[in-house]
């Protein structure tokens, strides 16, 4: 009896080493299966003018507060062109939340748009199914019938037309809240991100100027529209690491600021254009690019192209 009495002990003793065994080996899988950069969208489908939600968590963020910088993130067509563009800063927790349009002239296919989001060295993505169609409307909400009142001896006063009350991101348009599209292809927080990064801030004048270039001149015109198409797949292949870059060293920022401050003086022969102009548009962007690649390369070459010469006569 004894023995039998041992033995049942010893039996659960051991079912329940193993059971602590697998409730922890879970946890500490479900712990380490975590990414370093978690990000989930708000809904799996969106329709042309739909608000995208996307939340995020910085795994380690405090070890990582002094290194890796600002949250940067890209929106990506099926067909690999960038679309969107932003950065933001992480709150003190580690978690970050941003929002952007589906829709636009950029969003030209259905299907699988991929949101990629970097921080420091860490990178994750998924996959925004967007559905196009016709742009999001909200309608005002029809009129509830109210009982009769009974009659009041005065005259009734005459009707007055109540305008919709149109929520955020909407804008009443004859008498309908329409979506409102933003003229940037980039979402929240995007644009020139060196230039901003080297003036400081994106209100500096020089960035505004960059920017009302871009929106009201270049983009007037179809042209104009396809070169900043192919111009913004380069540039934000290495924008975000440079603008870090510059938030870290100060005196790599001023000598981005002097480096490129030449190049913001010669696109002021862009407001010679007319908009819409695809000649004129054209014709200056041609001249604009002539002019830098002779001040960026042509110049330095043929100097030192010259003092090479001195120094090889002296000898």
């Amino acid at each position: 009896m004894k023995m039998r009495f041992t033995g049942l002990l010893a039996f659960a003793l051991l079912s329940i080493s193993i059971l602590s065994y697998g409730v922890n080996g879970s946890v500490f899988a479900e712990e380490h299966n975590i990414p370093p950069v978690f990000i989930e969208s708000d809904l799996t489908i969106y329709s042309n003018g739909s608000q995208v939600v996307i939340s995020g968590q910085i795994k380690n963020y405090e070890s990582t507060l002094l290194t890796a910088g600002d949250v940067t993130y890209l929106v990506k067509s099926p067909d690999n062109n960038i679309v969107g563009i932003g950065q933001l800063s992480p709150n003190s927790d580690g978690s970050f939340q941003f929002t952007f349009t589906a829709g636009g002239n950029l969003w030209k296919l259905n299907g699988d748009y991929m949101l990629e989001v970097k921080y420091g060295a860490d990178t994750s993505e998924i996959a925004i199914d967007y559905v196009g169609g016709k742009q999001v409307i909200s309608q005002p909400e029809p009129p509830v019938d109210k009982e009769p009142e009974p009659p009041v001896d005065k005259e009734p006063e005459p009707p007055v037309d109540e305008e919709p009350t149109c929520g955020a991101g909407t804008e009443l348009v004859n008498g309908i809240c329409q979506v409102v599209m933003d003229k940037e292809p980039e979402a929240k927080g995007g644009g020139c991100l060196i230039a901003t990064a080297a003036y400081g801030t994106e209100l500096a004048p020089q960035v505004q100027f960059l920017r009302e270039i871009r929106d009201n001149t270049v983009m007037s015109t179809a042209s104009g529209a396809a070169f900043m198409t192919g111009f913004n797949q380069l540039y934000y292949s290495f924008s975000p690491t440079i603008a870090d870059m510059e938030r870290e060293n100060p005196m790599f920022q001023k000598v981005v600021r002097a480096f490129i401050t030449p190049m913001v003086s010669s696109l002021s022969i862009m407001t010679l254009a007319e908009d819409g102009s695809e000649f004129e548009v054209l014709g200056l962007g041609i001249s604009v690019i002539a002019l830098n690649l002779g001040m960026y390369i042509a110049a330095p070459a043929l100097i030192g192209f010259k003092v090479h010469n001195h120094f090889k006569s002296r000898k």
